[in-house]
């Protein structure tokens, strides 16, 4: 019978393994991942841009590089070094240290803050453009990232061009305080003086944007871009549904409904973004789209083969 012992025991810890779920880490070294039709490579969704190819067309979080790559090509930008305040103004402490948390961060995003700023163009049209990094203490803001912020606008006006914001990130950081908050005000005042210089100042909404980021920069913009699918709020939902006591629409604070409501002008498909962007930024500088103009020599070189040929 000690066979049989055996193979029960090889049974139960088959069934262990199967039931066991894997840890966040894990499905972050993996090379799959999972949509709506089920597992999917990560390099196949790469090569999409990282949208899911199926039906739901889910547009998966992207960091800085992978953002500036999408809007001005490979190599087509310069990062700008962006000014560091002290790290832990305030020596705080929860479950473990701010500074910890902090190390923590930079190890595993390589970045100094969740905010990142780019000098490049698209279309010919030089601009300042922002990204954060979710993996980064869910992008949320700091005296780090208010420093950067100001750092983009002031470089922005300093060389007369636009501000592209990409907004992404849960709101304030709670260990910084009273100082996380201040950036709401800051940044605000930042963008009044880009307006103030008649500089285009655009949002791209980006999945998810919460909290003090909704309720400052990301709701300033003179047009207001989001990708489908974006959560876009101030709080969360369970917070709202048990203060009204009512069951919430299915898409409520997604992009789509928040353009329904206004505070959208436009949901962007990935792929098509530098191209839209482009026109935008023609339209706002009185410029001449780079695309217009080629699609415009197209059509001439067309008419002149239709008229050689008749």
């Amino acid at each position: 019978m000690n066979w049989l012992k055996k193979t029960l025991d090889f049974g139960q810890k088959i069934k262990r393994l199967l039931k066991k779920r894997p840890s966040r880490q894990d499905m972050e070294e993996s090379d799959w991942t999972s949509c709506c039709k089920g597992p999917i490579l990560k390099k196949d969704l790469e090569e999409n841009l990282w949208v899911c190819p199926g039906p739901c067309h889910k547009h998966f979080r992207i960091n800085p590089k992978q953002r500036f790559d999408l809007l001005f090509g490979n190599g087509g930008y310069k990062i700008l070094k962006t000014p560091m305040p002290p790290d832990d103004p305030l020596n705080f402490t929860d479950s473990k240290s701010y500074k910890e948390r902090l190390k923590s961060a930079r190890k595993k995003t390589g970045l100094n803050c969740s905010m990142v700023v780019a000098d490049g163009s698209i279309n010919d049209i030089k601009l300042t453009a922002i990204a954060s990094d979710f993996n980064y203490m869910g992008a949320s803001i700091g005296a780090a990232e208010g420093e950067a912020f100001l750092f983009a606008a002031q470089h922005s006006i300093e060389n007369q061009q636009p501000l592209l914001v990409v907004a992404s990130g849960g709101g304030m950081k709670m260990q910084e305080s009273i100082i996380s908050l201040n950036q709401m005000a800051r940044t605000t005042l930042a963008i009044n003086e880009l307006k103030a210089n008649k500089l285009p100042y655009i949002v791209l909404f980006s999945d998810p944007v919460a909290g003090g980021i909704t309720a400052s920069y990301a709701m300033l913009g003179d047009i207001h871009i989001a990708e489908p699918g974006a959560l876009i709020a101030f709080a969360g939902r369970r917070v709202i549904e048990g203060t009204v006591k009512e069951e919430l629409p299915e898409n409520f604070q997604k992009s789509e409904h928040v353009q329904d409501c206004g505070f959208v002008d436009t949901i962007i498909s990935r792929k098509d973004l530098p191209e839209k962007i482009g026109i935008l930024l023609s339209i706002l500088l009185n410029k001449k789209s780079k695309i217009k103009e080629d699609n415009s020599d197209k059509a001439s070189e067309n008419n002149i083969e239709n008229r050689e040929a008749s």
